[in-house]
């Protein structure tokens, strides 16, 4: 009896606690400065001898998002664009590249919903807008320090100069999978480092390409006036390829590798069953050498990402930048680095070296013990004509099996597909460039 009034006590304090803890949660409502709302971000790198691409945008405000609107506004709304700015790149030593506005090609791999086919994408709502900006730079003189000049607004914004910082080329780019369960990693291993006394810092983006195949393949089709099959083998094309270009920039130092020389760093990986390597798959490693300072708000941007809305978040303005507001106190984020050099490593996945997991595909219609009308009624259903099985000079019967056009093109069953073969596909061996 004893034991039982302990444990109703015990109860009953859990319970009042609880209530008292209930009642004393309070909506918190964030003090922001107003110089903290409404900020411009930045996003590009200075690069020698390329096409230098900065995207301007403005932080939405706190007070505008609900929780039950925040995955609709990421996923649907548009950023907020700035557009009508005056940018370029500038050099201590006099020289300036003007940078000229334009609209963000469309993205066909890019779907809100319903069928590919049906063309609902995200621009075919929110229309391309400006607020990125181009421009050609020329060989960066590496005694030369470059910064990035924006006027927009009545405001005036530079990123702090520096001079290119030099990158050595990618040694390997490897893919490994540890078991046949297992994801694939692609690793990297960038060559000797140019200073190997001191900590080297890098940043690292992809492209990708593979290949996709139809589920069938027809060397014939249904000839509705002779009621008879005919050969023809160039309607439909044997494979597909398709481009898509990472989304995540990854950064790495080389603090905890013997040498200050990063080996084997894991950058991405790729599901087994993924359509990306179930055939081909080619990847093109693009990497940058860059400041400790830009490594740091890489990290800093990548973990407030990760920790968007907990209770401890920093707010975006406390997020380390090397761009100033020269008009006025308004923060800036972003950071723009100035490199000499990209080094680039293209790689390949051949399905059959790896454990990939394909799923089963859908079976063709079969017809049982059909005539030339039957095989008419398909015809005129949308179907064609991949096996015949005519047996009926022998006692037996005529046997079809159909499949539809999407089975057969792969350019109806995934958007952005197309069909001429990349000029690097060829290509037997990785390649560093």
């Amino acid at each position: 009896m004893k034991e039982l009034r302990q444990l109703l006590y015990l109860v009953l304090c859990l319970i009042i606690g609880v209530c008292t803890f209930s009642g004393c949660i309070e909506e918190y409502e964030a003090d922001i400065p107003s110089e903290d709302t409404d900020l411009l971000v930045v996003e590009g790198t200075i690069c020698s001898s390329k096409m230098n691409k900065f995207v301007l945008t403005r932080t939405q405000a706190l007070h505008s998002m609900t929780p039950d609107s925040y995955f609709s506004s990421v996923m649907m709304s548009p950023p907020r664009m700035v557009t009508n700015a005056i940018v370029s790149v500038r050099g201590t030593d006099g020289s300036e590249y003007m940078a000229r506005e334009h609209s963000k090609e469309i993205d066909p791999g890019f779907y809100v919903g319903g069928n590919p086919q049906d063309g609902i994408t995200r621009e075919s709502i929110y229309p391309a807008t400006g607020g990125y900006y181009s421009c050609q730079l020329g060989a960066l003189n590496p005694d030369v320090e470059y910064y990035l000049h924006i006027e927009v607004g009545g405001e005036v914004y530079e990123s702090v100069p520096q001079k290119p910082l030099p990158t050595e080329k990618i040694a390997e780019v490897s893919a490994v999978q540890d078991a046949p369960q297992s994801n694939i990693d692609i690793l990297v291993t960038p060559e000797a480092p140019l200073v190997s006394d001191e900590a080297n810092y890098y940043s690292w983006t992809y492209d990708e390409t593979w290949e996709l195949r139809p589920e069938y393949v027809t060397n014939m089709v249904f000839d509705t006036g002779e009621m008879k099959p005919v050969r023809k083998t160039d309607q439909f094309p044997r494979r597909g390829w398709k481009d898509a270009t990472g989304t995540t920039i990854m950064v790495g130092a080389s603090t905890s590798y013997e040498g200050q020389h990063i080996r084997r760093l894991k950058l991405y990986d790729i599901d087994r069953g993924d359509e990306r390597v179930y055939y081909r798959y080619s990847g093109l490693v693009h990497q940058r050498a860059i400041s400790k300072a830009e490594y740091e708000y890489e990290t800093a941007r990548r973990q407030a990402s990760s920790e968007m809305g907990g209770l401890f978040t920093p707010q975006p303005s406390a997020l380390p930048t090397n761009i100033r507001c020269l008009t006025s106190k308004k923060h800036v984020i972003g950071f723009v680095g100035c490199s000499l050099n990209t080094s680039e490593y293209r790689f390949f996945i051949d399905a059959e070296n790896f454990s990939v997991l394909i799923p089963q595909i859908r079976d063709l219609v079969w017809l049982e013990d059909c005539n030339e009308t039957d095989c008419l009624r398909m015809v005129y259903s949308g179907m064609y004509l991949c096996i015949w099985e005519d047996n009926r000079k022998i006692g037996y019967e005529l046997r079809t099996g159909w499949a539809f056009d999407y089975q057969l093109d792969v350019r109806l069953r995934h958007a952005g597909v197309y069909i001429e073969e990349p000029v690097f596909w060829s290509l037997k061996e990785n390649v560093s460039y």
